[in-house]
Formats: structure tokens, sequence, C-alpha cells
């Protein structure tokens, strides 16, 4: 019946039926480090935290973890990466410090980190025929944050960098992000403005492709694109027994 509520514990069986049936695609999509049934129980952690899961399709759900597999990220609190209900689809949106683990996977890059600038603290950068950048931070009250960057260094000794004003984070984010009035914008903005800056460095540097896919993954989620997640296999089928979430997640 069309606006029949389904009760928890069914949701939660039909979510845990389809990520049993499915375990082989899920192990197939994971590194060699990472377990099925890690993952699986991460998963429901990320539903114990944002139940709202549960009323996105169940497809859509292991899609989502299978795209976190193929990632090598664990969803949840590490942020490394975060699963997100929006409308009855389950978005994968990486996070700062999931784009700083894919980045420093590369072959390419010997470090990569980004920061932020205060008030106070001694900054200056320039580009040009001579890039470069001066940080000092103040060792003393550092005011409020006025700019972010992010900085690479290459393997054959090479740097590239991007800086951004606080102003041109936050103009980004009223123009990009459905969510600019809420979430990590409103509680975590130095960790979205940092993640913003490192997206934009990410694009140009000799990169993989699951940092590659990391960074198209944000953008169509900030932009309210579909992000085309894997497809998934058959139909559930009944597994004994009925979890509970906490069962799920220990």
């Amino acid at each position: 019946m069309s606006g029949e509520i389904v009760p928890l514990k069914d949701k939660v069986m039909t979510v845990r039926d389809l990520f049993l049936k499915n375990k082989d695609q899920i192990q197939a999509a994971l590194p060699k480090h990472m377990t099925v049934d890690r993952m699986i129980r991460v998963a429901f952690t990320s539903i114990n935290l944002t139940p709202k899961l549960l009323d996105c399709t169940p497809r859509s759900l292991l899609a989502a973890v299978i795209q976190c597999a193929q990632l090598g990220l664990e969803p949840g609190i590490l942020g490394h990466v975060y699963l997100i209900p929006f409308k009855d689809q389950v978005q994968v949106i990486p996070g700062y410090r999931g784009l700083l683990k894919l980045a420093r996977n590369s072959r390419e890059l010997s470090t990569i980190f980004a920061q932020t600038v205060y008030e106070q603290d001694k900054f200056h950068y320039q580009f040009g025929t001579d890039p470069k950048i001066e940080h000092v931070p103040s060792d003393v009250d550092r005011g409020e944050p006025t700019f972010y960057y992010a900085v690479c260094r290459l393997k054959d000794g090479g740097t590239q960098f991007e800086v951004m004003r606080k102003d041109d984070v936050s103009k980004h984010r009223d123009r990009y992000s459905r969510a600019a009035k809420q979430g990590p914008w409103v509680t975590e903005f130095d960790e979205m403005a940092k993640k913003t800056v490192l997206r934009k460095l990410c694009k140009v540097l000799p990169a993989s492709i699951e940092l590659q896919t990391a960074v198209v993954l944000d953008e169509r989620a900030e932009v309210q694109l579909p992000q085309e997640l894997p497809d998934v296999l058959g139909d559930v089928e009944p597994v004994d027994g009925t979890p509970t979430l906490d069962d799920l997640a220990k």
C-alpha cells in the first residue's frame, strides 16, 4: 500500500539481507587490507548515527558501501567518507581526511597537507615564475581565519599549491552547496574549507583513479547531480534472524 510505514526492524532486515547476499561483491571491491565483515559493521555504525539512511532504497545503500570499498575508505567517525541520505538515495561524501588519505597513497607525492591562516599569522604567497608560500603562525591569540591553503610536494622535488580567502570559500559554499546553512558547513567550517581548497589542488595533481573518483563524487554531490554509484546484484533473499541496529554495529 502506498504510504505504508515499514517497521524499523523490517528495514534493518532488508538491508542486512541485501548486504549478506552481496558479500562477495563488496569483498571484490575492497583492497586486500580491508575485510567485508568490518566494512558491513562500519556501514551499520553509520546507520546508527544517521538512521534516516534506512529511508533510502536498500540498493542505493549497498551501492554506496561498494563505492566506499572501491575507494578503500571506511564510512563513519574517522572522517574519511560519509554516507548521507538525499531524498531516497544514499550519497557518498568524501571527507577532508579521506581526500588526504587517497592523495598520500599516490606514488607521485611525497607529502600533502592543508592549513588554516589566521589574522595574526605572518602569511605571504605569490604565483608566477617563482611561486611560493610563507606562513608563520602567531604564538599569541591568532584571531579569526582569513585564508586556507593546500600544498603538495612531488617526489621529483616540485611543489604545487592552492590558496583561497575565507570570503571566497564562503562564496563557493553559497553558490554550490545545498547544505550551506546547516550541517558541517556550520559546525565544522574550517574542515570543510580545507577540504574545498584541498579538492581544488587534487584536481591538478598526478592522482590515482580512487582520488579522481572521490573528487568527482564530492563535486557531483555538492551541485546535486546523480553520483552514478556502482550497480548492485540481484534480489533480496531472506536470511534467518532479524538483528537490531546495535547487533549489526558490533
